[in-house]
C-alpha cells in the first residue's frame, strides 16, 4: 500500500508539472465570444477552429455533434478568444482551459492598428495564433482523465458533465473545412460595399463591390479591375488585358 501510494503521489507531482496541450486529444470552440454582439460574429469562430484544424488539433464547436470517442469532456481543451482593452488598437489573446477551468496555455497578444472591425479582428487573431502555431501541437496518446482517474480513484463524476451536445438550428459554419480540402478556394467576407475575398492564410485576394445585379461584381485583384460573374453556377473574374478579354475561374465560398 505504501509503495503504491508513494507512486500515485509520484504520479500527481509529475502531472502537475508537466501538463501540456499535448495531452488533449481535441478542443472546443465557442460559437460566440464574450466580446461579441452574436454567434460566429466576424466569423471569428470559424477563423479560430480553421486555425485550429491546421495548427494539428482536432476542432469542434460548441454546439456540434462530438463523437463518442471524445465524450470525456477531461480529453478536451475549451478555447476562448479574449479581447484586451486598448485606445486605437485592437488587442486579442487565446486561451485553453482543461475540463476544471485551469488555463493550460495563453497566447501572446496579437494586435491591429486597423479601424475596421473585421480587418482589425481578423489580423489580431492570427497575430495571436503565431504562439499557438509555435507549440508543434502532437497528440501524446496519454489520455488526461486516465491520469486524473488514477491520482483521484474516488471522484465519480456525475453523467451530466459528459460533453453530449445537441445539433441546433445554427447552421455549422463551413469555411474551415472547404479551405482545407481545396487551397486555391477564397472564402467572401461581408464588407460595407460588398465582400473581399481572402485565402487560407488568411490573405486579402480580391475586392468585390456590389452592382444592381446580385450575380455580378466590380472586382479588383491588386492592380487590374474587372467583374466578378456568376455564369453555369461558376464565378469567373473577367478582365481585359493587351485588349484581349480574359476570363478566369475562381472558386468563392459565399
Amino acid at each position: 500500500m505504501k509503495k503504491q501510494f508513494l507512486l500515485l503521489l509520484l504520479l500527481a507531482v509529475s502531472y502537475s508539472y508537466s501538463q501540456s496541450v499535448n495531452d488533449y486529444k481535441a478542443v472546443i470552440v465557442p460559437l460566440k465570444y464574450d466580446f461579441l454582439n452574436g454567434e460566429n460574429q466576424y466569423r471569428l469562430s470559424t477563423l479560430t477552429k480553421f486555425n485550429l484544424n491546421k495548427v494539428g488539433f482536432v476542432a469542434f464547436y460548441s454546439k456540434e455533434t462530438i463523437p463518442g470517442e471524445y465524450s470525456n469532456r477531461c480529453d478536451l481543451l475549451y478555447v476562448d478568444v479574449v479581447k484586451e482593452s486598448g485606445f486605437l488598437t485592437t488587442k486579442l489573446y487565446i486561451t485553453m482551459k482543461d475540463c476544471n477551468d485551469k488555463i493550460i496555455f495563453q497566447s501572446a497578444v496579437g494586435r491591429s492598428k486597423e479601424k475596421e472591425y473585421q480587418v482589425a479582428y481578423t489580423e489580431a487573431l492570427n497575430e495571436a495564433f503565431q504562439s499557438v502555431y509555435d507549440l508543434q501541437y502532437k497528440y501524446s496518446g496519454i489520455s488526461t482523465a486516465k491520469v486524473q482517474s488514477a491520482i483521484q480513484p474516488e471522484v465519480v463524476k456525475p453523467a451530466t458533465a459528459s460533453v453530449t451536445v445537441v445539433k441546433t438550428a445554427v447552421s455549422e459554419p463551413v469555411v474551415g473545412i472547404a479551405l482545407l480540402t481545396d487551397s486555391n478556394l477564397l472564402y467572401a467576407q461581408p464588407t460595407a460595399t460588398g465582400f473581399q475575398l481572402i485565402d487560407s492564410t488568411p490573405k486579402v485576394i480580391m475586392k468585390l463591390f456590389k452592382t444592381s445585379q446580385p450575380n455580378s461584381f466590380i472586382a479588383i485583384k491588386d492592380t487590374v479591375q474587372g467583374s466578378l460573374i456568376l455564369k453555369d453556377n461558376q464565378w469567373y473574374f473577367e478582365y481585359y488585358q493587351n485588349d484581349k478579354l480574359i476570363s478566369e475561374k475562381v472558386a468563392v465560398k459565399f
